[in-house]
């Protein structure tokens, strides 16, 4: 555990460093004030503190226990039990996602309440458990990857026809924001761990995807939602 530490410390360290640097010559460069500075670089530190305890909280728990669900699952023998549970923990760790809860802050902040926070968020979710629930689908029946892909960015096409064009933008962002730090281990290691435990199934074939394919949900929920707006 301790070198797990070392070696979480020193990727994030590479990682934030740099861009601290950056921020910190800039804003020596356009003259801002010393406050600006200590705050800046006490919220780095922050960061790298926070950044640290939740990658090691990934590796020791999320990743594992993702895995192990994940292998248990098919054992049931029952598909509808197996996506019922996959559209739940996707939909959970999405609300859970801080990457959507600072896209939807964002919105409400410049929409004056126009587009409620908690039903963005609630849409962006159902949207991935969708889709990630599809996706177990086409793990279990062997359903080529490209067909879905195809058939999910061909609605997306039609739907930005009868979407409000307010929405548009942020169904694109709320597909983004859901490939975050909370979600993507999660279905990640749901994925891995159920193909691990179907013969004849290949993990780089089957268990990936599932993200590409999970973040085409929230554009198309979002979009319905401008649809009906």
């Amino acid at each position: 555990m301790i070198q797990d530490f070392k070696e979480t410390f020193t990727e994030v360290v590479q990682a934030v460093l740099p861009l601290t640097l950056a921020v910190l010559l800039i804003m020596f460069a356009i003259g801002m004030d010393s406050g600006m500075f200590l705050s800046f670089i006490s919220g780095s530190l922050m960061v790298i503190a926070g950044m640290v305890l939740f990658l090691m909280g990934v590796k020791l728990g999320m990743l594992p226990i993702g895995e192990a669900i994940g292998a248990e699952l098919p054992k049931h023998n029952s598909v509808l039990f197996l996506v019922g549970v996959a559209f739940l923990l996707s939909f959970m760790a999405t609300v859970a996602e801080p990457d959507v809860r600072v896209l939807s802050a964002m919105i409400d902040s410049v929409s004056d309440n126009g587009i409620s926070r908690n039903a963005l968020i609630l849409s962006i979710a159902f949207g991935v458990g969708f889709f990630v629930s599809v996706s177990m689908l086409r793990i279990v029946y062997g359903v080529p990857i490209k067909y879905l892909l195809t058939a999910g960015y061909l609605i997306v096409i039609m739907l930005s026809f009868f979407t409000n064009p307010e929405y548009i933008a942020i169904a694109y962002d709320a597909g983004g924001v859901t490939t975050g730090p909370m979600t993507v281990p999660v279905i990640l290691a749901l994925g891995i761990g159920t193909v691990s435990v179907l013969g004849e199934k290949s993990e780089l074939s089957e268990g990936f995807g599932l993200i590409g394919l999970a973040s085409i949900g929230p554009i198309i929920s979002v979009m319905l939602m401008g649809v009906l707006a």
